[in-house]
């Protein structure tokens, strides 16, 4: 990971819990190194965000998030759908 700090906002990570169970800290835990990360192109955002699969502990977790400077600001983190583990796992069986 190129960036050396995650930051979100706390009015967000609130809201994350009450949709997704969980909190936008979980992403410090995580794995960057093996995390599986790409473009998202769905939208323009007005800055360039990515997504990513990453791993903390045993659980596989979906992360959106932008890249500024030194930091990594962290928009939404959920706990990963049986298509997203199955194309993790797909991506590193095949390597």
């Amino acid at each position: 990971m190129s960036t050396s700090k995650i930051e979100f906002d706390p009015a967000k990570d609130e809201a994350n819990v009450q949709k997704h169970g969980v909190s936008l800290a979980i992403a410090i835990e995580l794995d960057w190194n093996t995390a599986l990360t790409w473009f998202d192109a769905r939208r323009t955002y007005g800055e360039p965000r990515q997504c990513a699969l990453a791993v903390q502990g045993d659980r596989l977790y979906f992360v959106a998030f932008v890249d500024r400077g030194e930091c990594r600001r962290i928009i939404s983190l959920r706990k990963t759908n049986n298509r997203e583990k199955l194309l993790y796992a797909n991506t590193f069986d095949a390597s």
